[in-house]
């Protein structure tokens, strides 16, 4: 497989993840976190960080609007639940290693 075809069909991967995560908004960054060790707010990072390293500007409010599909303010408000002690519990014990 030639670079090319291996970065498109990375980007469809990634387009793909972004999808599945817009059709599960019940599940919350803190579960992801939990589980697997990143979340959206990660992916944000990750993509603003990726874009600064090939010279483009996409901040972090920026990244995180393309991960969420609306800017995460209006997320937040619509999706976003309290944590509950056990999910807070997890995420401190997680952060331990």
């Amino acid at each position: 497989m030639n670079e090319a075809k291996r970065t498109e069909i990375e980007a469809a991967v990634f387009r793909r993840l972004l999808q599945h995560l817009d059709e599960r908004k019940d599940v919350q960054n803190i579960d992801l976190m939990n589980l697997a060790g990143f979340c959206r707010n990660c992916l944000s990072k990750w993509y603003s960080a990726a874009a600064e390293e090939r010279g483009e500007s996409v901040d972090y409010e920026q990244a995180r609007e393309l991960v969420y599909g609306e800017p995460y303010s209006d997320w937040k408000k619509k999706y976003q639940q309290e944590a509950t002690a056990e999910q807070l519990a997890a995420f401190e014990k997680s952060q331990e290693k």
